[in-house]
């Protein structure tokens, strides 16, 4: 029975890709929790940090909105940069400064002046993001592309679970000097990955090749041949389909997670110390959800999941609008169980979807290019949505509901693939 038990779960196919993976890939997703353990005991609490220091709901939509203008300048230089410099290289000086530094300077920031410099500096994270997932998966299988982006996700999940620490040390201390005590933790692990990233990692073959190609080429000639690249990737009808998703997703998720924590405490009246233990409820679900529901719907076209899981975010959001301000508790485990299946059915594929529809010989500066259009659309609505919580805190997600369906319709005109196939 053990032994069957054992077949089984080596068989699973998310097993199977970490087993079968080699390289970057494996080195890669193993360091991952490096990064999300410290940033999941953070995120319940970001926002309230802020708050609890006089930055108010629409001076942290500025910051948003602010630091997103200066992340599209870096990620549209990160092609090149990832090119000339190589994925190695790139991915390590930019988890240095956009992470390490920059949450150095998180943990003495106590004015909006502050948070502001600190989130232009992550920004340098724009550019290692292209780096990193170029080192992810250029020496990967396509058909590997949906687990290893799965297991990405179920790192940051796994993560979660750590949360607690958070809210138990804010039962001893108070509120601020805890995250800064995180953030402090936080600049310490992103020194210890980019050791083991400089030890462990290799440059990618299609980095060589890059790299090669580059040298002695000035920035400013390699950025004229983005003349020829946008009108290429605009003519890409497939592409602009998964950008305009990736684009709504993005500001979904940035919504949300700059926003949830402040509704739940200063409007539903959740006591901060017990924020942390709502992403916990939402991470079970979603691991449970990738392991044992996720792999059963590889046979579907890639549209059905989407679709279900944006309407799971469409419904999640409208119960939580027209949650209650009293008596709440069963209101709000309900939402974070219909984000949490949303969530597990529609991130990891988004992710993939890219990786599919883009040419993998321009992968750096297409990846570079695509992120930095989908953060300048993107960028507004950080000031946006600080404006409509400083009106009535259930504003901003009336707005990603609304999003949220505009994602379903642009679904709908995306073309039926099975997996194996272009979309």
């Amino acid at each position: 029975m053990k032994v069957k038990f054992a077949h089984k779960i080596r068989n699973h196919s998310l097993i199977d890709v970490l087993f079968t993976c080699k390289g970057n890939p494996r080195i890669l997703l193993f360091m991952e929790p490096l990064w999300g353990i410290p940033f999941q005991l953070l995120a319940p609490f970001v926002t309230l940090y802020m708050f609890a220091q006089g930055v108010l709901d629409i001076e942290i939509g500025m910051i948003l909105s602010i630091t997103m203008v200066f992340q599209m300048i870096f990620a549209f230089f990160g092609g090149i940069i990832t090119d000339k410099i190589g994925r190695k290289k790139a991915t390590i000086m930019c988890d240095f400064f956009g992470w390490s530094v920059a949450c150095a300077i998180w943990a003495i920031s106590n004015n909006f002046w502050l948070f502001l410099i600190a989130g232009l500096v992550n920004s340098f994270e724009q550019i290692g993001q292209t780096a990193w997932q170029c080192l992810l998966v250029e020496d990967a299988k396509e058909k590997d592309m949906l687990g290893i982006y799965t297991w990405v996700h179920i790192a940051a999940l796994v993560a979660i679970f750590f949360a607690p620490i958070t809210g138990f040390l804010m039962e001893q201390h108070s509120l601020v000097p805890v995250v800064r005590g995180v953030y402090i933790f936080f600049s310490v692990n992103m020194v210890i990955k980019v050791l083991l990233t400089w030890r462990f990692c290799k440059e990618t073959p299609q980095g060589k090749v890059r790299k090669k190609a580059t040298k002695g080429v000035p920035v400013y000639t390699l950025l004229l041949e983005y003349k020829g690249l946008v009108p290429k990737l605009l003519r890409n009808i497939a592409t602009l389909k998964v950008m305009a998703i990736n684009v709504i997703l993005h500001i979904v998720m940035m919504i949300s997670n700059s926003f949830m924590s402040l509704y739940l405490a200063e409007r539903l009246g959740v006591a901060e110390r017990y924020l942390a233990f709502f992403p916990i409820l939402n991470a079970g679900v979603m691991l449970v959800f990738m392991f044992f529901v996720q792999h059963k719907l590889a046979h579907l076209k890639d549209k059905i999941p989407m679709w279900l899981g944006l309407s799971l975010l469409i419904g999640g959001n409208i119960m939580f609008v027209l949650t209650p301000t009293s008596d709440n508790m069963v209101f709000i485990i309900l939402y974070l169980l219909l984000i949490a299946v949303g969530n597990a059915l529609v991130m990891p594929r988004r992710s993939a979807m890219l990786q599919v529809v883009i040419d993998a010989k321009e992968r750096a500066r297409i990846m570079g290019l695509f992120t930095a259009l989908t953060i300048g659309f993107a960028a507004p609505f950080g000031i946006v949505a600080g404006t409509l919580s400083n009106v009535d805190r259930r504003l901003p997600f009336i707005l990603i509901t609304l999003l949220a369906v505009i994602a379903c319709v642009i679904v709908g005109f995306i073309k039926e693939t099975r997996p194996d196939e272009k979309i």
